[in-house]
This record gives C-alpha cells, structure tokens and sequence, in this order.
C-alpha cells in the first residue's frame, strides 16, 4: 500500500472529510513528482510535509492550500537540489521513474494530463528553481505574485525565471504525433515484432533518428550509453527478448504518464516500463526504465494494461 495511503487511512473518517491535506493530497503528490521525476521521493516529500502540516496550530493558517503547496515546493526544492549531486555519479541514463495513469492509478495525480516522460526529461535540464517555476506557473496555473509567495522571491523575478524556464523548455520540447489511434496501432505492432523475434518489421517502425536509453541505475544490466539508429536499438530490443533471464516476459501496453507505453511483465510483477514518442508515425525515441528501485510507480494493484 502506498506510505501516504498508511497515514489517511490512520485519520479518523470525519477528520478526513475536513483535513486540508488529505484534500489536497493529489495536488500536493502532482506538485512533488513533477518536481523530482520521482514517485518514492514525492511520497516521502508528502511524509514530511504531513508531519510539518500537524505540528504547527492549523487555526492560525488562514490559505491552507497555498501553506501545504508552499511546504511540499520548498521541500521538492531541497531534495532535488541534493538530488542532483547525486545524478552526476549515476551508472548510465538517467530517467524519471514511470507512473501507471491508468483509471485505477489516476488518482495518484490531480492532473488532468500528467506530464509525460519526454516533458520530465526536458525538466530536469532545468535549475532547481526554474524547474519548479515551470511546474507551478505552467501546469498549475498559479500567479506569479502566488509563486513568489511560495518561493520568497519577487513577483518580478519569478516573472523573469518564468520567461526562462518556458523558452528553455520550448526549445527542447520533443515534437511528436498526437494520433491516439495511430499510436495504439503502432504500439501493437511493436509489441507482436518483439514478441515474434521480426528484425525487418521492428525496424519498420523505428525512425531513421531513432535513439534508446535504458535506465538499469547500475543493479540491472542495460545498455550504459544511448542507443542509434533502427538496426542497433531493433537488434538490442530482441537481443534481450531473445534472452534466457526473459524466458516468461510480456509485453503489455499501460497508460505511463499519460500516454500509451509498453510495460515488461514476468507473472504479476512489472519490471519495466518502455516509454515513446512518436513523430510522422514512426518511433522516434525510447526510454526504457528497468531500474528495480525506480518501478514502484508501475506497481499498483489491480489492472492497469489498456
């Protein structure tokens, strides 16, 4: 069960029904993820932020909401400030860990469409305090006056790290098609190409630009450096289907991050998920997440496929 989960099932139910935080829990877990690109990070930032929200006198906090969006901002910022440290020693890719947004998984987010894993990629080119600028003012809708609020900074200069962090991200945006029919169709053929062992028929779906990155984080094996080109990402592809460790894997297609994407499945467990963009109805980037510390996300009970 989810840690937050634990704690909101611990309130009282009429408690609950008023408790600013259990309100706003899926804003609060939408802001921390998008902040960090981590569902286990944004989980302990909504521990620490809970334990903050009950320590102090909740009568004397007249916005709760911007309070609790402010706490959960200035914690995403700390953690990911060290965080990054952290990356530059990383065993090869680095990638955000995957979200099941699924029916059932949706409500881990309050977004209507949840930042895809191409867009938190983009992110994290970002300083921290663009980044989260970026995440509130761009996906939240917050002010600027609001967001100077929460960051202790001029409504003028978050207007301007605004203006930055935007172009920044707009330079770097993938282009990709937005076809959900044509994506499922390609996503099948994918799927039936790997499953089949067919080179020619992978390759025919790759893009001639085609790139592959692949996030063991060092514990599993994978690929330590990007992928080029149809031949060596369709070769690798089936090099490890063709393996006898994934003797028993399924690939099955799940809504990650809000979009149609690939999941590995050995019996009940997910372990991995493959992530895409499509442009001009061929694959033209993969990320393949496999990293078993960074799969929590991908885990949630019941069916989750499309």
């Amino acid at each position: 069960m989810n840690p937050m989960q634990d704690r909101e099932n611990s309130i009282p139910a009429a408690d609950a029904a008023i408790d600013p935080f259990v309100e706003h829990r899926r804003l609060l877990f939408g802001t921390a993820y998008q902040m960090l690109g981590s569902v286990a990070d944004a989980e302990d930032i909504l521990q620490d932020a809970w334990l903050k929200w009950h320590a102090v006198d909740q009568d004397s906090v007249e916005h709760p909401k911007s309070y609790l969006v402010r706490t959960v901002t200035n914690l995403a910022l700390n953690r990911l400030t060290s965080a990054r440290a952290t990356r530059e020693t990383y065993v090869g890719p680095w990638l955000p860990e995957p979200l099941l947004t699924a029916p059932n998984a949706a409500e881990e987010t309050e977004l209507a469409d949840t930042v895809s894993t191409a867009m938190l990629v983009v992110l994290e080119t970002l300083n921290p305090t663009e980044r989260a600028v970026f995440v509130l003012r761009e996906v939240f809708g917050y002010s600027f006056a609001e967001i100077g609020g929460f960051l202790d900074r001029p409504e003028a200069t978050v207007r301007q790290i605004s203006h930055r962090a935007k172009s920044h991200v707009q330079s770097r945006r993938p282009r990709f098609d937005s076809d959900d029919a044509a994506r499922q169709e390609i996503t099948q053929k994918f799927m039936a190409a790997c499953h089949g062992g067919d080179l020619n028929a992978l390759m025919e779906l790759l893009a001639p630009e085609v790139t592959l990155w692949n996030d063991g984080g060092g514990i599993v094996t994978a690929a330590r450096r990007p992928l080029h080109g149809p031949d060596h990402v369709a070769r690798w592809m089936l090099g490890v289907m063709a393996k006898p460790v994934s003797a028993g894997i399924r690939l099955e297609s799940a809504v990650v991050n809000g979009e149609l994407s690939i999941i590995g499945v050995i019996g009940d467990y997910r372990l991995g998920a493959l992530t895409y963009d499509i442009v001009d109805g061929r694959i033209e980037n993969l990320r393949f997440q496999v990293n078993p510390q960074k799969l929590g996300g991908i885990q949630a009970a019941g069916d989750t496929t499309a």
